[in-house]
């Protein structure tokens, strides 16, 4: 598909310019920036009026007559600049998203700071980008944000350009829940990500951490590869990303790159390993260089025919952990160096800067063998441009089986970092593989990384943004929400008289973890009461649980309660309660047993006990052992039952049986005989158990469901917070 048709226009939004903006001699100098991600989209960049938004660098102290002159030239470029003050640029870069993000994303506990700081300037930051890019949206753009600096922006443009088609992609890995679960503020974070359309990843586990964390923070289940949130189906994918291979090929090939690879080669008889890293903690540096020493001192023999090259580019070096870092590798190379180089012979070539493109491929050209072994990586673009490189299909590749590029480069040789003496044992062996399988893991490694390119990357991440399948069939546009509410709040303000049915759990306040702790604030308190004192309003509360329970939430408010999905009632102004009668259970018993024996071997669990049901409740239960116990209930309970007067009803964490015929559509005939001929009846609810009562109101009334989930109602409303606000409606 051609990258033009699928798309009027695409903004890229990340935390940088793809353009350095620098002072030289007292003047302003820009120059593209020669980044991974800046390589990877500079085709789309480049294409139908494409559009990247970021910030342009710490360039501070600009005059009027400089920042005008540097929008001017960044506007030929199509870069748009988002300028953050400096002291919230520190707060929220080096604070929050490196200080506190990066290592927690990449399962260094160890690297966090006591206290995480900067929050306050990520969520000004974040602000200060949907702002820039809302001001540039035209109608049917593309919005494509990148990474974990951005995280609260699909959210924040979701909120403001509902219709807009937002992807979100994390470069880095996404962290197992457990991890998520200790940063503050992860409810904001993950809800920030599902304002996106499409969510990408590199890899299937990152994709999986993803949905764990969703479940067990904000109690959302995917189905594979998609999420219901907030009426819109957000979808879920795997995208890897390559790179340049034509680029890197033709550097391998260009005479530039040979002569000085062969000048490499030829400073002495030694083989080459090689390392490029960025000088950063999670790439594994000191512990490559405890490997290699362990190997020294296992083969002497290789003493003066081998050397390892480590280029360490500088990184953060404003950071204190990366100063430290510095320090550390410093000292484990000069230890090496100290105790096996010779006055004709260094072990360790170390390079503490950055190198160009023809150094970078002559020294990919130059190795035998490239040492790759990050303790946690996103992707590691270094792996697949050493493969692109090396048209002469030599080399090895020694890869971290913890970088995002080992679960596609599978001929490369896997190691683990964390295993020094194993580490060791396969320098050895990627120094001294044969030479058929050297050329048979190349050739293999190429195959892989020349078909699957950065701009194969852009090409399906964007394919599948502008997709159909990344929205839900049963997904109302915002803006269209907004006006049938304003014209459903008219109709019932306008009733002579209205009947409101209301369910409570899930459409007026959030589930709680227990049944007995899902108590009313005093804001719906409040606002039951002066909807209870309006002129003709009749509200009836129908909800599942107990009649003492619901006694005790509102027994003192002027409505008509029904418990039980509505078996018991108590009219407004009654005394007591009026039920049908109890049948006999013979079933409960049996029930019963089975699930004291389910909550005992599910921590968390517990069971509820009411007139006509037993329900049991798993919403605390640790989400995936629970899920798997509640299908083993259910299948139990079927087989059981199955010729018994009851129902097996699963909803939201929640597994009941109850006797046959009784739910929530019962009221209604009762409330339909009762209420004034020609009242409006709008009914309000949230779960399976609220599909009956829409169902037994029919076209008698107005239905609206609350959350997610499929639903026939009539109207359908993201949370409940929505639901409160068109309640209060009625009262202005």
């Amino acid at each position: 598909m051609c990258l033009a048709a699928i798309m009027s226009r695409l903004l890229i939004v990340a935390n940088r310019l793809p353009i350095s903006v620098s002072r030289v001699d007292g003047d302003l100098h820009v120059e593209r920036s020669p980044g991974g991600l800046a390589t990877g989209l500079s085709g789309p960049h480049s294409k139908s009026d494409a559009l990247w938004i970021g910030w342009p660098g710490d360039v501070q102290d600009l005059t009027a007559e400089e920042t005008a002159s540097l929008e001017r030239r960044l506007d030929e470029l199509r870069a748009t600049p988002v300028w953050i003050p400096p002291d919230d640029m520190k707060e929220f870069y080096e604070g929050f998203s490196n200080g506190a993000l990066w290592p927690l994303f990449h399962h260094l506990l160890d690297q966090m700071p006591l206290h995480v700081h900067g929050w306050e300037a990520y969520e000004r930051a974040n602000r200060l980008f949907a702002d820039e890019v809302c001001r540039q949206y035209n109608d049917g753009d593309l919005i494509w944000v990148h990474d974990y600096q951005l995280m609260l922006l699909p959210e924040m443009l979701r909120d403001r350009i509902p219709d807009a088609r937002i992807g979100f992609f994390l470069h880095i890995p996404f962290p197992a829940s457990e991890i998520f679960r200790t940063i503050a503020h992860r409810e904001k974070l993950l809800q920030g990500v599902l304002g996106a359309d499409l969510v990408g990843f590199h890899t299937a586990g990152y994709m999986r951490s993803f949905s764990s964390s969703l479940l067990r923070v904000l109690g959302i289940s995917s189905n594979v590869d998609r999420v219901y949130h907030d009426q819109r189906e957000v979808r879920l994918g795997v995208f890897p990303m390559g790179v340049d291979t034509e680029k890197f090929a033709r550097l391998g090939d260009s005479p530039a790159v040979r002569a000085r690879a062969a000048e490499l080669r030829g400073m002495d008889d030694c083989a080459i390993m090689l390392g490029i890293d960025r000088l950063d903690y999670t790439k594994g540096i000191r512990r490559r260089l405890l490997a290699y020493e362990k190997f020294l001192y296992d083969h002497p023999e290789l003493h003066g025919r081998v050397r390892l090259t480590q280029v360490a580019v500088p990184s953060r070096t404003s950071v204190e952990a990366y100063q430290d870092f510095r320090n550390e590798v410093d000292a484990s190379i000069g230890r090496i160096n100290g105790a096996f180089g010779t006055p004709e012979w260094a072990p360790i070539y170390y390079l503490y800067r950055g190198i160009d493109e023809v150094e970078l491929c002559a020294l990919y050209r130059a190795a035998d063998v490239l040492l790759v072994t990050p303790v946690r990586d996103g992707m590691n673009l270094v792996a697949k441009e050493f493969v692109a490189s090396r048209t002469d299909d030599g080399g090895v590749l020694v890869l971290s089986e913890f970088a995002g590029a080992a679960s596609e480069l599978a001929e490369a040789v896997m190691m683990n970092p964390f295993d020094v003496d194993r580490a060791s044992q396969v320098f050895y062996r990627a120094l001294t593989l044969p030479a058929d399988e050297r050329l048979e893991r190349m050739r293999a490694l190429r195959r892989r990384v020349l078909s699957y390119d950065v701009h194969h990357w852009v090409r399906l991440y964007l394919e599948s943004l502008e997709g159909d399948t990344a929205r839900t069939d049963h997904a109302v546009p915002a803006t269209t929400l907004v006006e049938k509410l304003a014209e459903l709040s008219g109709v019932m303000r306008a009733a002579d008289d209205l009947l409101l049915i209301l369910g409570y759990d899930g459409t007026l306040v959030p589930f709680a973890s227990a049944p007995n702790l899902s108590k009313p604030d005093q804001a719906l308190l409040d606002l039951l009461l002066r909807l209870a004192a309006r002129d003709h309003t009749e509200i009836h509360l129908v909800s599942g649980s107990s009649r003492d329970v619901i006694e005790q939430r509102f027994g003192g408010i002027p409505i008509h309660l029904h418990a039980e999905y509505g078996f018991w009632e108590k009219p407004d102004g009654a005394a007591t309660w009026e039920g049908g009668q109890v049948p006999v259970q013979e079933w409960r018993d049996q029930v019963l047993q089975i699930l004291e024996n389910f909550t005992a071997r599910t921590p968390g669990s517990l069971i509820e006990e009411k007139t006509i049901s037993v329900a049991w409740h798993y919403r605390m239960a640790e989400p995936e052992f629970a899920a798997f116990q509640a299908n083993e209930l259910t299948l139990h309970l079927s087989q059981l039952l199955s010729n018994e007067p009851v129902e097996i009803v699963t909803d939201d964490k929640l597994i009941e049986v109850r006797q046959t015929g009784v739910n929530k559509g019962i009221v209604v005939p009762r409330l339909l005989a009762q209420s004034p001929k020609g009242a409006v009846v709008v009914a309000m609810g949230d779960d399976r158990n609220d599909e009956e009562l829409f169902d037994a109101l029919g076209s008698e009334g107005i239905t609206i469901h609350v959350g997610g989930g499929t639903s026939n109602a009539d109207v359908r409303l993201p949370n409940i917070e929505a639901a409160r606000r068109l309640l209060a409606s009625l009262l202005d």
